[in-house]
């Protein structure tokens, strides 16, 4: 790095320093706008992010199938030749859970000790305003920049929808840049280069119906679904063995980012307790580790329904675990930033729920995940570190920016 590209750095920084309140105030606005999925209604969300983008120069664009969950693209274009980086951060939050539970208000921000609360802070709300206001720095310093930065403000992404970043790069494939960095965090201001894969089964049983005075020992549909669902529940013991391309990534707390998860969310059976119901349903997710496939537990599963008369399973959705390589520009430099900004080294882990960042990665683009979310992707009392945020913006400006100067071969 020569001089001229460190006193840069530094005014940047400053920069950043000198927006905390106008940070603190776009968090505020974006929590203000509900945006629960489902049913997934981002506009309010995203007619924000476009109201701020416009007052900072820069002319963002929706690229949108849905009208009430658009996407917003605003990019910065640098004065030389160099790569495009993605910013990636989506509008929809996950629901708020027990409300009753909840000690602050819910769709309002509550700035105390240190923290900003408030649903979706730490899922994304608080990377989505930290990419905004990146965005807007560099669009400040782009006659110092070298390539071009887009933002990317997406729907649809808590519940694998297909308005949001599936939408977005089937529709402007350019977006797919030559590097991509997601605001999700995988806790704890971990860097997660990796990412579980995710498995849906529909499991649906058919047996005799009848009264209840008739029921036989495992004959009922309900009873050849519980002895089912008792063999895949057993797939919560396993853990995977980490490919030798992630050596040195951490599997987290409890190891559960290289442990297979297998969790029964629906069941739905017959309405009256004294039938035996006719059918049985459940609907299964399974969180699948760097090292398992979805395609050899497909097979397992088969294996273990045959021997279930009347039992079908199918799999409405799913995809292998992905990863950024190890030694990708992207992972040092954003590792880099993150230990010079934070003053600790990053801690490269796995990170559990699904994220965009697959999107990129199918499309052979380095993506990776880091944000300001503390702990679990949702719950009561949401929120983000007011610090973790502010260090965040300043991570993702000097990401970009080191990046860009490796365009330029410097």
């Amino acid at each position: 790095m020569t001089g001229a590209d460190a006193s840069l750095e530094r005014e940047i920084l400053a920069e950043i320093d000198a927006r905390r309140e106008e940070l603190v105030d776009l968090c505020a606005m974006l929590v203000a706008a509900p945006s629960m999925n489902p049913p997934g209604i981002t506009a309010q969300v995203a007619e924000i992010v476009e109201a701020y983008l416009v007052g900072q120069a820069l002319e963002p664009e929706y690229v949108s199938i849905d009208p009430e969950a658009p996407n917003v693209v605003a990019t910065v274009k640098g004065a030389l030749p160099g790569p495009h980086g993605i910013f990636n951060a989506h509008m929809d939050t996950m629901q708020p859970g027990d409300e009753n539970a909840w000690t602050v208000p819910i769709l309002s921000l509550t700035r105390k000790h240190a923290r900003l609360y408030g649903l979706g802070m730490g899922n994304l709300k608080g990377g989505l305003a930290a990419m905004c206001i990146g965005t807007a720095v560099l669009n400040k310093f782009r006659h110092q920049l070298a390539g071009s930065v887009s933002l990317t403000a997406v729907s649809d992404e808590v519940m694998f929808g297909t308005r949001g970043t599936e939408y977005l790069l089937r529709a402007r494939p350019d977006l797919a840049g030559d590097y991509m960095i997601s605001a999700e965090g995988p806790g704890s201001m971990g860097f997660a280069i990796a990412e579980k894969g995710l498995l849906w089964v529909d499991v649906e049983v058919r047996a005799e119906g009848g009264h209840s005075s008739r029921a036989q020992t495992g004959k009922t549909s309900v009873a050849q679904l519980a002895a089912f669902i008792s063999r895949i529940d057993r797939f919560n013991d396993e853990v995977a063995d980490l490919p030798e391309e992630l050596s040195g990534v951490q599997a987290g707390e409890g190891g559960y980012g290289l442990r297979l998860s297998a969790n029964v969310g629906t069941l739905d059976a017959g309405p009256v307790r004294s039938l035996m119901a006719p059918t049985a349903r459940a609907g299964i997710d399974l969180r699948v580790p760097p090292g398992m496939t979805i395609e050899a537990l497909q097979q397992r599963i088969e294996v273990i329904a045959a021997d279930f008369p009347g039992l079908h399973v199918s799999f409405p959705k799913g995809w292998n675990p992905s990863w950024a390589p190890i030694d990708a520009p992207l992972v040092r430099e954003l590792a880099a930033a993150a230990a010079e900004t934070r003053g600790v080294a990053t801690v490269n882990v796995v990170r559990l729920p699904g994220s965009d960042a697959r999107h990129w990665r199918d499309r052979g683009v380095v993506a990776v995940c880091y944000g300001p979310q503390p702990a679990l992707s949702a719950g009561v009392d949401d929120y983000a570190n007011e610090q973790d945020v502010v260090d965040c913006a300043k991570i993702y400006v000097l990401s970009a920016l080191r990046m860009s100067r490796r365009g330029q071969g410097r």
